[in-house]
């Protein structure tokens, strides 16, 4: 299986998708903790959705998925760049044992899904909703409905080692929408697919098991990788967060603050001066919240 994800749509119709298939960088994310069996499964499927979500917004910046949870599991993230990178991680209860076919909503409980983008240029923006269905896909479905009007469908697997996701999005009428009945007709057809088939055939044996009576337009596929962004811009920010008096206080013990990235163990080290120059700086701008 190839890390990629692959643009298509249907002529005469207002009816797009992609489909997304992952092994390897799914895999090196795996590598870097030893998650309990279910939270594997989750970061597979949050993989495979920020790479759905990254294309469909289309955005030349980060896009970040996260699950705040208020039960066993903390936290639930994966982000995607424009470049194709992806990283994921999970904070949680090491003490808790969880059940190997545990729900989203039995991980986490009653928490909130959180989209961030965070263009190179601009404003970020955060949407936010509630945590109301047991599978990520339907709380992304929900999104779609709320936050941006779209009709939008998503089927998402992960076993361990692959992980794959397909989304269809209805778009606005316009004068070349010559088919009205094909959102319902390939949503239809897309709901037959199996777990398996989209985590074992390839991308291009997938559309045409669900579309080959549709006429479908296939785009190149876009290839896919494991990646981080961080940075120690971006660590400085984090720190800033902290606020003076405790980065002072750990500066009282320490002499300097040693950290690391958490998505790919980058170590970074900040001396006295550099965290005073942090505390000193401009707080950044808050996010657009919806």
């Amino acid at each position: 299986m190839n890390d990629e994800i692959q643009r298509f749509l249907f002529d005469d119709t207002n009816v797009r998708g992609e489909i997304v298939q992952l092994e390897t960088a799914y895999r090196e994310v795996l590598e870097r903790q030893d998650y309990p069996e279910p939270i594997r499964y989750q970061l597979g499927e949050l993989l495979s959705a920020v790479a759905l979500l990254t294309e469909t917004v289309k955005l030349d910046g980060t896009v970040s998925l996260e699950i705040r949870g208020k039960q066993g599991v903390d936290v639930l993230m994966a982000e995607s760049s424009p470049g194709g990178q992806l990283r994921a991680i999970a904070r949680y209860d090491e003490n808790q044992v969880f059940a190997d076919n545990a729900t989203l909503r039995q991980l986490v409980g009653d928490g909130q899904i959180v989209i961030t983008l965070d263009p190179a240029e601009g404003n970020r923006y955060q949407g936010i909703v509630a945590l109301e269905h047991d599978r990520l896909a339907g709380c992304l479905e929900e999104y779609f409905a709320q936050s941006e009007q779209l009709a939008t469908r998503l089927w998402l697997s992960a076993d361990g080692e692959r992980s794959a996701g397909l989304l269809l999005q209805q778009l606005p009428n316009d004068a070349s929408n010559r088919d009205p009945d094909a959102w319902d007709r390939v949503v239809h057809l897309a709901a037959t697919i199996t777990a398996e088939e989209m985590l074992t055939l390839p991308a291009q044996d997938v559309l045409y098991r669900l579309f080959h009576e549709e006429t479908t337009r296939v785009f190149t596929p876009k290839p896919l990788a494991f990646g981080c962004t961080c940075s120690r811009e971006r660590i400085a920010n984090a720190l800033h967060t902290f606020g003076a008096d405790e980065l002072r206080s750990i500066l009282d013990e320490q002499k300097a603050i040693d950290t690391q990235c958490h998505f790919c163990h980058t170590q970074y080290h900040f001396s006295a001066a550099e965290i005073e120059a942090i505390i000193d700086s401009p707080q950044a701008p808050s996010p657009t919240l919806h």
